[in-house]
């Protein structure tokens, strides 16, 4: 009776989990609280935890880098990178995807390889490279960019006090670990790609849009716009329509767009610092007990100052910050996260007895079979952060190593395996070559190849540096 009504509640979990995802955008919190609803006055389970503290600092972060792109800080960004990559023309495989993983490193959302994804694609063409090439692995990137970054919400949900950084896991581990480990899996999904498919002008695709006059000096800005108007989201389609203006490869800064880079790289340096150097938080004695700034509330003050800073230096306009893609996408992952991840606590939490009893020997024996969790769970939630606040605290609960846990972090961005996700959709039409693209049976797409590479590449790498490092 136990088995059948676990069974149960997991089924319409996994059921609203699907909805969520089809409808997408906000609809992900909302199913997931109808779940929250099921679970709580029909199952009669006790509430899960909500995840307050990934909120908000999505909320901070998101609202400093919406900041930075209303000063006109991404765009000065991107023309750098343009300027940079169109000075190695020879080497996009290997610089396009390092750059694009660097943007998102630093930023904290996948949303910023938008504007680098059709310079990547028209330096490749230029180049007589096929496009695909560096195309897949810098949208892989894009995510490895997430799973390694300061900025970001999933590794805000990792380090938060109910999950890792209750364990004693601090932001420094997660740098540690991911970011060497996510970088060489680039690399190395670089060189295999690097020698996947004909080339550029052997391909019959390629041969048959030239030969019909599809491909012309036009091209780049007729697809970026023909992107706009696709259906794969406002967010996307806003993103769309800017790569198109940046792929212009004009460089506009100002002392305004530079100052706000450079408050906004202060408050990435300032969360590093704090992350890396605990001791240097503040701390307070109450009643007699002594406690320090947890890192979750220095990262939200942190940010949200600079959000203000950004502001001033940069003559930004708040009404431009709250309308750009950025703030819209960011918000739209809090409520999904807010509903999901207080969904799959409830759950697990409920059902933990359970799940202790029947999978407990297996994962501790085998814990690298919980990535393969993480990695299926991702593909339906489409979001690192909600993947790890909904099977993170089972994995805890299951008695994996915490380290363990880091160095299974990139397994959550098993989002590529389904080619439906705004980067995949992006690239897919700024490559005007038809070289990235979607085979006949769908999930033999372009992505494929680089993201099991980088994905299994990562997580090897992580387990060699939790090994040897700790």
């Amino acid at each position: 009776m136990v088995t059948f009504l676990v069974l149960l509640q997991l089924a319409i979990v996994l059921a609203l989990i699907f909805i969520g995802a089809r409808v997408g955008g906000i609809a992900l919190g909302i199913y997931g609280m109808v779940g929250v609803f099921i679970l709580v006055f029909i199952f009669g389970m006790r509430p899960g935890k909500i995840p307050i503290d990934v909120m908000l600092i999505i909320a901070s972060v998101i609202t400093a880098t919406a900041a930075l792109q209303a000063a006109g800080g991404l765009d000065y960004l991107v023309g750098l990178a343009a300027k940079f990559l169109r000075k190695h023309p020879a080497h996009i495989t290997y610089y396009g995807p390092l750059v694009t993983w660097l943007f998102c490193l630093v930023a904290g959302t996948a949303h910023t390889s938008y504007s680098l994804l059709p310079i990547i694609a028209e330096i490749a063409r230029n180049s007589k490279i096929r496009p695909e090439r560096p195309m897949s692995v810098a949208t892989i990137a894009a995510s490895l960019g997430i799973t390694g970054s300061p900025m970001s919400a999933a590794t805000a949900a990792v380090i938060s006090t109910d999950l890792l950084g209750g364990l004693g896991i601090e932001l420094k581990d997660i740098l540690l670990v991911c970011i060497p480990a996510s970088l060489i899996a680039i690399l190395v999904a670089a060189f295999v790609q690097n020698r996947v498919g004909k080339e550029l002008e052997d391909d019959p695709e390629y041969q048959r849009r030239v030969k019909e006059g599809l491909i012309k000096s036009e091209e780049l800005r007729v697809k970026s716009e023909e992107f706009a108007t696709a259906e794969v989201g406002s967010a996307a389609a806003e993103a769309g329509r800017a790569a198109a203006n940046s792929s212009l490869f004009t460089l506009h800064s100002s002392l305004h767009q530079r100052r706000a880079v450079l408050a906004f790289l202060l408050g990435v340096i300032l969360v590093v610092l704090f992350g890396s150097v605990p001791s240097l938080r503040p701390s307070f004695q109450v009643d007699g007990v002594t406690s320090t700034l947890s890192m979750p509330e220095t990262i939200e003050i942190i940010m949200m100052s600079v959000a203000a800073l950004i502001l001033i230096v940069g003559k930004a306009n708040v009404k431009d910050a709250v309308s750009g893609n950025i703030f819209n996408a960011g918000m739209s992952a809090m409520i999904a996260i807010f509903g999901i991840a207080w969904m799959g606590d409830t759950f697990f939490n409920g059902n933990l007895e359970f799940f202790k009893s029947q999978i407990a020997d297996i994962v501790t024996q085998y814990p690298l079979l919980f990535s393969v969790a993480l990695f299926i769970m991702s593909i339906m939630l489409f979001s690192q952060a909600a993947t790890v606040r909904t099977l993170f605290p089972l994995g805890i609960a299951l008695g994996i190593s915490p380290l363990a846990l880091v160095a299974m972090f990139p397994a959550v961005n098993g989002y590529f395996f389904i080619p439906n996700y705004p980067t995949e959709v992006a690239a897919i039409n700024f490559d005007t070559t038809g070289t990235t693209r979607i085979g006949r049976y769908v999930l033999n797409h372009s992505f494929q190849l680089a993201g099991w590479i980088t994905t299994v590449v990562s997580i090897g790498v992580g387990y060699l540096i939790v090994t040897f490092l700790y």
